[in-house]
């Protein structure tokens, strides 16, 4: 038995292998991983990603991005 990890694009496929499943060809297992992130786990992935900046500093960026607009 081999495992592997699919990426599933439309529901279409998602359908026909629950047809195999029938069949008794494959199984497929759910992987909740993803959605069971703890808000622990979510400051681990997010923490540093955005740094510190004071407050003339981000109104100075915003300032510049709405002004490339016009």
């Amino acid at each position: 038995m081999r495992t592997v990890t699919l990426d599933i694009l439309d529901d279409n496929a998602l359908n026909l292998l629950k047809d195999l499943e029938l069949l008794k060809v494959i199984r497929l297992r759910r992987d909740n991983q993803q959605e069971n992130l703890s808000s622990e786990d979510l400051v681990k992935k997010y923490k540093g990603s955005m740094v510190p900046q004071n407050k003339d500093e981000v109104d100075n960026q915003l300032n510049n991005l709405r002004n490339e607009w016009e």
